[in-house]
């Protein structure tokens, strides 16, 4: 069916208009994104098309620019339009920006950085950098795929808290599987990176291993040697 045949108040923008965005569908959402087909294929069809391809709407918060711009009539311009909306919706999950955000135990650091780690498919590693009173500065992702010594370069995770001038770093990763305890090679690179924060001057305050319902901290297992 094309666009000019679905009765004009029930398109998705004049249905969102007449009741409100709550009463679209996933695919009508994706259809105001995208804001218009391609050649044969209307907002709606390609909507459609794009969430059989990625899967479910959970799906969309580990996709890539790379596997969006791989789905027929997904250019660049429309996967940057969904990737931006996807990436303001998780920073307005996440609190605003300019709030001082204290982190201070590592139940507070996982009800923060939980959201960072649903439903991916792939280990991350992300650092979240304190002041000296253990306010959130920033967070930045580094680095995805099994975490080793080669694969994680601690010169990126010091230069980040150079740049925010902070005096603490919260380490955090995930395991696909969901085994929250830590492997030798986690424990290992955690004392690397305790000992390289001594010599910097920003410490390692603790490293946080994060599944969907629930959390390994080493601080509280008495894993780190500051």
């Amino acid at each position: 069916m094309k666009i000019k045949e679905i009765p004009e108040n029930e398109r998705p923008r004049e249905k969102l208009i007449r009741k409100g965005v709550e009463s679209l569908s996933t695919s009508e959402l994706l259809a105001i994104i995208l804001q218009g087909g391609v050649k044969n294929i209307n907002a709606n069809e390609l909507a459609f098309q794009l969430l059989k391809e990625v899967g479910t709407i959970k799906n969309f918060l580990d996709v890539s620019f790379l596997e969006l711009t791989k789905i027929k009539g997904i250019g660049s311009v429309k996967a940057s339009k969904i990737l931006a909306s996807i990436e303001l919706g998780r920073r307005i999950f996440l609190g605003e920006e300019n709030t001082k955000i204290k982190l201070q135990t590592p139940l507070e650091i996982y009800e923060y950085s939980r959201y960072f780690f649903y439903y991916l498919k792939q280990e991350c590693f992300y650092c979240l950098f304190l002041d000296s009173k253990k306010n959130l500065l920033s967070y930045k992702l580094l680095f995805k795929g099994t975490m080793t010594k080669s694969s994680v370069h601690p010169r990126e995770i010091f230069k980040e808290a150079y740049k925010v001038n902070a005096s603490f770093i919260v380490c955090l990763h995930n395991h696909p599987s969901g085994e929250l305890k830590p492997s030798n090679k986690d424990i290992e690179f955690t004392s690397y990176l305790v000992r390289l924060g001594i010599i910097h001057g920003v410490l390692i305050y603790d490293h946080l291993i994060v599944s969907d319902n629930g959390y390994f901290s080493f601080l509280k297992n008495n894993l780190l040697d500051n």
